[in-house]
């Protein structure tokens, strides 16, 4: 119970779309007292879902902290264009872990199991204009995966 008196229920989601970024190849940058920085550029992409559906623009990057034990800090920055021509700011932090074996398998450019790895985002969006107001005024939860060229990002809303 709050102070006020009324309750607040747990959060339910809301699926909103899903996000299939193509990437180049990982750039080192070099290692740091906090761990190693590396950037993954974005080279394009899709987006779909009920209400929202476009490309993944090409030109951002994620930007990335590898920490000693395996923990990566992710820090995606792209832009989305909808089918209707209006353009997104996305800005996408969140982290992925897993046993070193299995981080090591998706360093490799293997396929590995996205039940194998825990990665988590939390994007937040800035719509230029047209009818997607929406997106600023909620919280988002991205499920993610990882491949060789590619991250699959399930977007929902948290209500």
């Amino acid at each position: 119970m709050s102070i006020m008196g009324g309750e607040l229920s747990a959060p339910s989601l809301e699926f909103v779309f899903e996000l299939r970024v193509t990437i180049a190849a990982t750039v080192e940058i070099g290692s740091t007292a906090s761990g190693v920085r590396r950037t993954v550029p974005i080279t394009g992409g899709t987006f779909h879902g009920p209400r929202i559906s476009g490309r993944v623009m090409p030109g951002g990057a994620d930007w990335q902290l590898v920490q000693s034990d395996g923990l990566t800090h992710v820090d995606a920055h792209y832009i989305l264009e909808t089918d209707d021509g209006v353009r997104i700011e996305v800005r996408n932090e969140g982290i992925r872990h897993g046993a070193s074996s299995v981080l090591a398998r998706i360093v490799a450019g293997e396929r590995v199991d996205p039940s194998e790895y825990y990665f988590r985002t939390t994007p937040r969006f800035r719509p230029s204009g047209g009818s997607y107001g929406w997106l600023e005024r909620s919280v988002f939860l991205g499920l993610a995966e990882r491949y060789s060229d590619l991250v699959i990002i399930k977007v929902w809303m948290v209500l």
